[in-house]
């Protein structure tokens, strides 16, 4: 079983995700009639949410968060009264279906469920379905056949409520002529845009409105409660500093063992000529055979550019001939010591005397001769001696990590113990809040954005373990949180600061720049519009950049502010022009002309299907917000606390 489960992760994936969780991530099993003393968040006609489901359905929802992003989804994003209302109202449309199909008596007939099931992916095999893939995934995620097939039974009685209704929407082929129509739109513009910064020179700012913006943006400038915090940072780094001198001797040693990572040994291109000469061969026969390839040198020697033409006639090694007696690259310890004490012996298009080996005479050539290179141990020394305190840095890092627990556990209240044992080095730093690190502007010089372990301290795992209630109101260290398999860090809150307004000195300077920039920007605007009046009066193109051709699905580069701009003006008479406000700027737009663009494109191949998709769910939502009315779905007094405060911490 178990052996299944670890060949087919990925389909044990879809399975869980696909198979199960629809069903049982909000409600469970028993979601399809409750009767409980529970509280009721909401009613839907004679059912109902209770308190403990919508708690166990929050629980749910943030497992599959934590899970889905490896421990580092942030809680706080679905501790707000939008999350809460957003999972209610998911909780309440599932209550609406069970009991429309209840009321209606939906049901779901054997060889619909059988085709259901047999259309499954995860439980086929080459497009077939399997029985015995079906009860091999069914028994690995613990649900016997009679509770699966149930369970999808159910499924499919509940999408019958609004499946009709999702599944038939279609777009007028008329709407969605005009759409593709809208969407290939071509129109030729010119872009003049008046920049925010050219008009700077021109704002003043007194003191006096500098106060008078820091009055009435309290609520933008309070900062929220932060913390400043002691921490260890345990990584490769940390453990190589904490290796002690290595000897000359296993620096030597390292090298020799590695040394073809700093070596290149020496290496020659040498093609042959061979001269057979059969095992057992008489005496008579080798002297033969000596004298052709004595004679075969001379000759090579005599035309050494002729040598691979000479190959082909007379070696006898049919592989190499056809090739002109090429045998490549070799290095020192491939051919027979006799024959590489010759072989090396050459130099660059030299020419051996014959040399005998197991097969015959060879005649040998030096094509290209490469001589060793590459670093001496003096020269590499500083690269081995890195290379060998990351080795042993490797074994010391797991002997550390089991240290820094221990040593951060025996002494609570400190990390300085840990700090002095490990090496380590205690690190200090400030402006971090429950869902953020603070700017350098908001925290000091000492902010945690701004120092090189920002990463390290913005991770939601150490914020919420800087903000739990051992860190922060008893003041403990954390425990060892482990960022990466090479990264740990443990944490320690030394100081509180409660949400403020900072004082206006510490905020001056940001807020002066803030106004300059508002002013410079409406500066930019009213210059831009007042030439926007001008050129609807008496059009121009003095001021104008190149013109570009645009359309909803090409705008060239151009913003979607710039492009909403551009598809905003009548086209009644050409040129027409608008204007837009940019982020530091303003930008007047001239459309110099407008045609049809060419429906057929490739990108607009299914537009219809997703289209419908689109307007099915509209549907969908519309038959919800009916049912919601029909039965009568009330929001309880309870339903409204829970959302509005959460469930104080109980889940």
């Amino acid at each position: 079983m178990f052996d299944f489960i670890r060949t087919h992760q990925r389909l044990m994936q879809l399975i869980l995700l696909i198979l199960v969780v629809p069903s049982f991530v909000f409600l469970g099993i028993s979601g399809y009639s409750v009767v409980t003393a529970d509280p009721a968040v909401a009613e839907i006609g004679k059912l109902s949410v209770t308190k403990e489901e919508f708690i166990q359905a929050q629980r749910n929802q943030l497992q599959q968060m934590q899970e889905s992003s490896q421990g580092r989804f942030d809680p706080a994003l679905l501790d707000n009264p939008q999350a809460r209302q957003a999972l209610l109202d998911q909780l309440i449309d599932r209550k609406i279906q069970i009991a429309v199909a209840t009321q209606e008596r939906f049901s779901i007939s054997d060889n619909t469920l059988r085709r259901a099931i047999a259309a499954m992916p995860q439980v086929q095999v080459d497009g077939q379905f399997s029985a015995d893939r079906y009860h091999e995934v069914l028994a690995s995620i613990g649900l016997s056949p009679r509770d699966f097939e149930a369970n999808q039974r159910a499924e499919l009685a509940l999408d019958t409520v609004l499946g009709p209704v999702r599944d038939t929407a279609a777009l007028p082929p008329p709407v969605l002529d005009g759409l593709k129509r809208a969407l290939t739109e071509e129109r030729t513009v010119r872009l003049r845009v008046f920049q925010a910064k050219d008009y700077a020179k021109d704002v003043s700012i007194t003191p006096q409105d500098i106060k008078v913006w820091y009055d009435a943006h309290q609520d933008g400038l309070r900062l929220p409660e932060q913390v400043s915090a002691d921490y260890l940072v345990l990584d490769e780094a940390a453990a190589v500093a904490s290796v002690s001198d290595v000897s000359e001797a296993q620096l030597k040693d390292y090298y020799e063992q590695n040394k073809t990572r700093y070596v290149v040994p020496a290496r020659i291109s040498i093609s042959h000529i061979l001269v057979k000469l059969p095992a057992g061969a008489s005496d008579e026969a080798a002297k033969a055979a000596l004298t052709a390839a004595q004679d075969i040198s001379r000759r090579a020697r005599a035309e050494p550019a002729q040598f691979a033409e000479l190959a082909r006639k007379e070696s006898q090694d049919a592989g190499t001939a056809r090739d002109g007696g090429k045998l490549g690259w070799i290095q020192r310890g491939t051919l027979p010591l006799p024959m590489e004490q010759a072989v090396f012996a050459l130099k660059q298009g030299e020419i051996s005397d014959p040399v005998k080996g197991p097969d015959g005479y060879h005649v040998f050539i030096a094509n290209e001769v490469q001589p060793e290179k590459g670093e001496t141990f003096d020269e590499a020394r500083v690269k081995v001696e890195a290379e060998v305190r990351r080795q042993l840095a490797a074994d010391r890092f797991a002997d550390m990590a089991t240290k820094l627990t221990s040593l951060v556990y025996d002494n609570p209240s400190s990390l300085e113990p840990a700090a002095k044992e490990l090496g380590l080095q205690l690190r200090q730093t400030q402006g971090i809040a429950r869902d953020r690190l603070l700017t350098a502007d908001e925290a000091g010089s000492q902010a945690a954005a701004a120092s090189q372990d920002a990463a390290i301290l913005g991770d939601v795992r150490v914020r919420q373990a800087l903000f739990s209630r051992q860190v922060l109101t008893d003041k403990q260290n954390s425990g060892v949180i482990e960022i990466s398999p090479d990264t740990m860090v443990v944490v320690r809150v030394n100081a509180v600061t409660p949400a403020h307004v900072p004082d206006l000195g510490k905020v001056q300077a940001h807020i002066q720049a803030q106004l300059e920039s508002e002013r410079a920007q409406a500066a930019a605007v009213a210059a831009g519009e007042k030439v926007l009046a001008q050129l609807k009066e008496k059009a121009s193109v003095d001021g104008f950049q190149d013109p570009v051709t645009i359309s909803r699905l090409d705008p060239a580069g151009l913003s979607k502010s710039v492009m909403d701009a551009a598809f905003a003006v009548s086209h009644a008479s050409l040129p027409a022009y608008g204007g837009v406000s940019l982020p530091n700027a303003y930008a007047i737009v001239q459309v110099d002309q407008i045609k049809p663009g060419t429906t057929d494109k490739p990108a607009l191949d299914g537009l219809g299907v997703q289209l419908a998709r689109v307007w099915g769910g509209v549907e969908e939502q519309s038959l919800l917000m009916d049912l919601r009315r029909a039965l009568g779905v009330k929001m309880t007094d309870e339903g409204r606390k829970l959302i509005s405060q959460g469930d104080g911490g109980s889940n």
